[in-house]
């Protein structure tokens, strides 16, 4: 038995009901980061949704998706290559805006951080309605980088945020 197999990652995973306003249901994965063997497992279980798959870099948004970018891309003999917010990379960037449900938001990377052909697997910790992973497919794509998939911990089914996510596979550890 793996230990991806023998660790209830939901059970780590803790709801916080109104948060971050009313009406929303926040699932907090901060209980799973602060035990080892569920973060380890989280990122097993991540790492075998990309079995089979060639994978240059992993490319991850900030700042969630850096938590388990790192040691995901030492898993799987990667490079890893942050997604920031405006004004936090220090050499030249790419940058793509994207809407936001009140308002717009901005994405970079350097702008050699990918080479055109390379096989990037996208991640974040969370799929919701999937306006920051098709911000960051962007940004690969325009570098003339291959997106392989995008992955997540967690995708909230109900907000369809696969669906700006044509074309591309999505690769979810637990889904609600």
């Amino acid at each position: 038995m793996s230990l991806t197999s023998a660790v209830d990652l939901r059970r780590w995973i803790r709801d916080v009901p109104d948060f971050p306003q009313p009406g929303i249901l926040f699932r907090d994965i901060t209980p799973l980061l602060a035990d080892p063997v569920a973060f380890g497992a989280s990122i097993d279980a991540l790492a075998d949704l990309c079995a089979g798959r060639k994978i240059d870099v992993v490319a991850a948004a900030e700042a969630r998706g850096f938590i388990f970018g790192g040691p995901l891309a030492l898993k799987l003999n990667a490079g890893f290559v942050p997604i920031r917010k405006p004004g936090k990379l220090p050499s030249h960037t790419l940058a793509v805006e994207y809407d936001l449900e009140y308002g717009t938001d901005r994405l970079e990377i350097h702008n050699d951080a990918l080479r055109p052909g390379q096989r990037v697997l996208l991640l974040d910790d969370v799929l919701a309605t999937g306006g920051t992973m098709a911000a960051c497919v962007e940004l690969v794509e325009r570098s003339g980088a291959h997106v392989v998939a995008c992955a997540f911990l967690i995708e909230l089914k109900f907000l369809a945020g696969d669906a700006k996510l044509k074309n591309i596979d999505v690769l979810s550890v637990i889904t609600y």
